[in-house]
């Protein structure tokens, strides 16, 4: 998409009010994108939209300025505690970033207050925080804005306040559908008011999403931007500045040939993307201590109170590399991204679309880099297809040196470091296992062995995909793991305590009387022990189970036991009395 032919903000000057022109102009946002001159006059006429674009094109804009246009053209000036708008987006770092968009604008109209409702922080401030200051502007992420309609109790009528709502947005929908926000979103859907201008912003268009529109918009604008010189059947989904490559690795050789490509490429800014929390975790504290004078940061879903403060200091970076996985992956803006390097292809195609839209975002170059296993190079074509995203293939990178072995001894040296890294491995595996792709991604063509030297494992976990199996290939380190000590010195007191409990507990565990094998398991077997097994066997074909002498003994046993439910005799009695009488308590059938 090229930016500087799209027109300008000056068409829009008769519809919009002058103090979001000058701060546009302030922020040097001289030219509209092809998706804010299409969805801001129709906002502004109050239209539903619905629209769908390639990451990168400019969405935030295209309903922060319909937002404050409409607020502003109110009839009735909202109260403080009245909410105009609603924006819902997907994740806290998107949340995030709208609202400092939206403060940019909001600087020069001070009767507008805005509040963000997202998780990460805790939720009786936010309630104590509508309380005092209001919020005409809410901007939510599903999970915290349902809990706070729950909390009337607590003094926070939010049922009430979005009954003056205006305008609801739902910005990457499609992503609050993939998470799983259906449920969530129908029932915050129950508390708007049905006469409301919506708009629905998506990179892509699915059925689960056409429900949504029929469900939120009423006879809505429907929106596709293509870029700039896009043939007219094509549905590319990547900006047409992005360099797009892949590259074939074996796994044992993929995190060195990751080393080599961030060491030569220090003093830019990267994303590098896992395909799970645990692989953050492992790959990144590698990633530190490998990739030297470079800032490295890691953040996954998991991540609470840290992600936001982490988030805003990566953006601030001119260079640096972010750690991650899908959670950034959707709808983020950090300025200057210049490599998106997927480490691990995405568990669905459009994820792969929506990493590499990290950069080459509105007008801007950018490249990505894909790294794939040589069972795993059909996919390639498989994207060109299915997502309209060619791919070309990168020279080999060069001067790759071994660096699993200094991850390996960072394992012997630190019993955290071990543990990720088993972790890592079992979510890689599983994580394999959910692919769309099942056809291509099969974990029973994995190389187990290749993959655990690639994690730098001292030994293979136990794991249902293991079991029964040998790998002859992987040579497991001669160190006993159990005796590798935590680095945390107080972690590794703690775990020792663990061990010594556990040990006391298993010798309290242990049976006060051992079961001592009758004479009939001996290898000498005496002629009256024979006979009596003979007579045994006898009774058996004849239909009893047992012979006289074991059945009086089970009868006096069945007595015994019906005294100690009673109560009649203790539980000390009755092992006492079971253990005098010498028999044959139960019958088998040989050791």
């Amino acid at each position: 998409m090229d930016n500087t032919t799209d027109g300008t903000w000056d068409s829009l000057s008769v519809q919009l009010n002058e103090n979001i022109l000058q701060t546009l102009s302030e922020l040097k946002f001289i030219h509209m994108t092809p998706v804010q001159s299409a969805c801001i006059p129709l906002f502004l006429s109050n239209k539903d939209v619905a629209a769908e674009a390639v990451t990168g094109s400019g969405k935030t804009l295209a309903f922060v300025i319909p937002v404050i246009e409409l607020l502003l053209k109110r009839e009735e000036q909202l109260k403080k505690k009245q909410v105009g708008a609603l924006v819902i987006t997907p994740t806290r770092e998107l949340a995030l970033q709208i609202s400092e968009v939206l403060e940019r604008f909001l600087q020069k109209f001070p009767q507008f207050t805005q509040i963000l409702l997202i998780g990460g922080s805790n939720p009786v401030e936010d309630v104590e925080k509508f309380k005092d200051k209001g919020g005409n502007i809410v901007i939510a992420t599903p999970g915290r804005l349902e809990d706070m309609f729950r909390r009337k109790s607590e003094g926070l009528d939010l049922a009430s306040a979005v009954r003056s709502l205006d305008v609801l947005v739902l910005d990457e929908a499609d992503r609050l559908l993939d998470m799983g926000f259906e449920a969530s979103l129908n029932n915050i859907l129950s508390y708007l008011p049905k006469q409301r201008r919506t708009g629905l912003f998506s990179a892509t268009q699915t059925q689960e999403l056409e429900k949504l529109v029929r469900a939120g918009l009423r006879n809505p604008v429907r929106i596709t931007v293509k870029e700039k010189g896009q043939a007219a059947a094509s549905t590319q989904k990547t900006p047409s500045r992005l360099s797009n490559y892949y590259t074939i690795c074996r796994s044992e050789d993929k995190f060195n040939n990751l080393v080599a490509f961030l060491r030569q490429h220090k003093h830019e800014k990267h994303l590098v993307f896992f395909s799970t929390c645990a692989c953050v975790e492992y790959y990144g504290q590698a990633l530190k201590m490998l990739v030297k004078k470079v800032i490295i940061h890691c953040i996954h879903g998991k991540m609470n109170n840290k992600r936001n403060s982490i988030f805003a200091n990566f953006r601030s970076l001119k260079s640096g590399i972010l750690v991650c996985t899908d959670v950034m992956a959707r709808g983020i803006d950090i300025p200057d991204v210049n490599w998106v390097l997927q480490y691990d292809p995405p568990t669905s195609a459009s994820a792969f679309v929506h990493r590499c839209g990290r950069t080459a975002r509105i007008g801007n170059y950018g490249n990505a880099l894909v790294f794939l296993l040589p069972m795993e190079e059909v996919y390639i074509n498989f994207l060109s297809i299915n997502q309209k995203c060619p791919l070309q293939k990168m020279p080999p990178v060069k001067d790759v040196v071994d660096v699993l072995s200094k991850v390996k001894a960072m394992a012997l040296a630190d019993r955290a470091v071990f543990e990720k890294g088993m972790k890592a491995f079992v979510s890689y595996v599983q994580a394999y296992a959910k692919h769309e792709c099942s056809l291509i991604f099969r974990v029973k063509d994995l190389d187990f062995a290749s993959l655990a030297r690639g994690f730098a494992l001292l030994r293979l976990p136990k794991m249902p995909e293991l079991r029964g199996k040998s790998f002859p290939d992987f040579t497991e380190t001669e160190v006993d793991t159990d005796s590798i000590r935590y680095k945390d010195k107080n972690r590794e007191k703690q775990r020792k305590k663990m061990l010594a409990e556990l040990k006391e507990k298993d010798q309290a565990d242990l049976p006060k009387k051992r079961f001592i094998k009758n004479k009939a398991w001996s290898k000498q077997k005496s002629k009256k022990e024979r006979r009596k097994k003979q007579a045994s066997k006898r009774k058996h074909d004849e239909g009893s189970d047992v012979d006289d002498g074991d059945m009086k003994d089970l009868l006096a046993d069945t007595r015994l036991l019906k005294k100690l439910k009673k109560g009649q005799i203790s539980e000390e009695d009755f092992e006492q009395q079971i253990i005098s009488v010498p028999k044959l308590k139960y019958r088998t059938e040989g050791p």
